[in-house]
């Protein structure tokens, strides 16, 4: 077996330092804009992930497509390493400096370039976020659903291949990038696709970078569908004597072909936190939170067929959310379900990990992992977004207790070799970052790692963009 990195020790590298003359060159160009502070570079090398901070040796804030270009063809020049940053909400140790370098924070290029509402397309510089975007385009009467959760950017969203809660109805970024402007390894600016819904011209290189985690170059612009807005919505709430009967409910709804837009798990751990953390008061059950987007009757009708089969599984105590108010309440409590579970241990760490299977290969997925984590006396709780075979698996671990972390990376195996088994991935949204590195290995296989590293090692020979994650060199 492939063993994933044990007990979340970061592998022995070299660090590749940054010259003195680099640097003096990055902060003639970048001002202030270029920090060396330990506090920043700190913040810089973490992510939402168990891992301790690696900081990068400098933080360069960049505003433009020139800034990155400069910063990267230095950097090539050196050899230095480069780790693009966008809020930092990453999950597997994407934004580690393992190999030194410097650290891209795109944050500030947050410009809303063009949007093109007649071809419902928007093209955005990387830093802008999904919510800044929706809030950006709401009088054109769309909106872009990928929402992953955290507000994170729509170039780190574009990097790790981030889906969500409505990626059931609208698929996941993959989908929804139409282009993208790139700044190679070597610091060359490349521009990749069209605002075009296909094109059969050459390599798809679009969804190359899509998903590559920053091992491959810096995405700065992205051009993204967009959709109109539904003329109806509604959220509803139903929860369950088990976790077992929820997931058949949605099970038997995918498999009816019914178009909902969410469907969300959540059991009665991660309940219970929300209801504490957001003052909500839902029954402490296994729960599904469901939205259904259309017209008016579509909508009925949809919810309708919902109720009717989570009634045959037991389901009850639907409640409706039809309000942009009341859904939004709903929706803040499932986005805040990481921040309300931590503080139920307080000074814990979590670790969460996510794997997807085959819708019809669900149920047994997340017993089986359910039994383990209940058997192992560590606190969990689970949410998912199981209308696409998709869930996360959290456990609260004391920091400083190694037995605890050793249990917890073991469930971890477990849980993804039972995905593997079943005809699914390592990992529906996380990426694969630092910690999942051998999960790669035993899921697409050597040979196939390896026509990776061939891709790598053409677009990156100096091994800068990114070094040190989702497979070794």
């Amino acid at each position: 077996m492939n063993a994933p990195l044990p007990g979340y020790v970061l592998p022995p590298v070299e660090a590749r330092a940054v010259p003195a003359e680099m640097l003096a060159a990055l902060k003639a160009r970048f001002g202030e804009r270029c920090s060396t502070a330990l506090a920043v570079r700190e913040q810089h090398g973490r992510g939402e992930s168990v891992y301790d901070a690696a900081p990068p040796e400098a933080v360069l804030y960049c505003e433009s497509n020139e800034d990155v270009v400069f910063a990267v063809q230095l950097a090539h020049e050196h050899a230095v390493p480069v780790i693009p940053f966008g809020v930092g909400s990453s999950l597997e140790g994407h934004l580690l400096a393992v190999q030194g370098g410097i650290s891209l924070d795109l944050s500030r290029m947050t410009k809303i370039l063009a949007v093109h509402a007649e071809d419902l397309t928007v093209t955005v510089q990387a830093g802008v976020t999904r919510e800044q975007l929706n809030r950006e385009i709401r009088d054109t009467g769309l909106f872009f659903p990928i929402d992953p959760g955290a507000n994170a950017s729509l170039g780190g969203m574009a990097a790790t291949r981030a889906s969500g809660t409505n990626a059931v109805r609208y698929g996941t970024m993959r989908e929804n990038v139409l282009g993208l402007t790139v700044v190679t390894a070597s610091g060359e600016l490349v521009h990749t696709g069209t605002r075009a819904r296909k094109s059969s011209a050459g390599y798809d290189l679009t969804r190359l970078f899509v998903g590559s985690e920053g091992t491959l170059g810096v995405m700065t612009e992205i051009t993204l569908k967009l959709y109109p807005l539904p003329e109806a919505v509604s959220a509803a709430v139903c929860h369950f004597p088990s976790i077992d009967a929820a997931v058949r409910t949605t099970i038997q709804v995918i498999q009816m072909g019914v178009p909902i837009a969410r469907c969300e798990l959540l059991d009665a751990h991660a309940i219970r936190a929300v209801n504490r953390h957001s003052r909500l008061t839902l029954a402490e059950q296994p729960t599904l939170l469901m939205e259904f987007h259309g017209s008016e009757a579509g909508v009925q009708e949809q919810a309708e067929t919902v109720q009717a089969i989570a009634a045959e599984f037991g389901g009850g105590g639907f409640e409706w959310a039809t309000t942009p108010e009341a859904r939004s309440k709903l929706w803040a409590a499932r986005h805040q379900a990481y921040f309300a579970a931590l503080q139920m241990r307080p000074g814990c760490r979590c670790q969460s990990s996510d794997t997807c299977v085959p819708i019809s290969r669900l149920a047994e997925s997340i017993n089986e992992s359910v039994a383990e984590a209940e058997a192992s006396g560590i606190p969990y709780w689970i949410v998912g977004h199981v209308g696409d075979g998709n869930f996360h698996l959290s456990y609260l671990m004391d920091p400083d207790d190694p037995a605890e972390h050793a249990a917890v990376e073991r469930l971890n195996v477990q849980m993804v070799e039972r995905a593997l088994r079943l005809g699914g991935t390592c990992t529906g949204e996380h990426g694969i970052g630092l910690h999942k590195m051998g999960y790669l290995v035993q899921e697409a296989g050597e040979a196939t790692v390896a026509l990776m590293r061939s891709v790598k090692q053409a677009l990156d020979p100096k091994n800068i963009m990114n070094p040190g994650k989702v497979f070794r060199l």
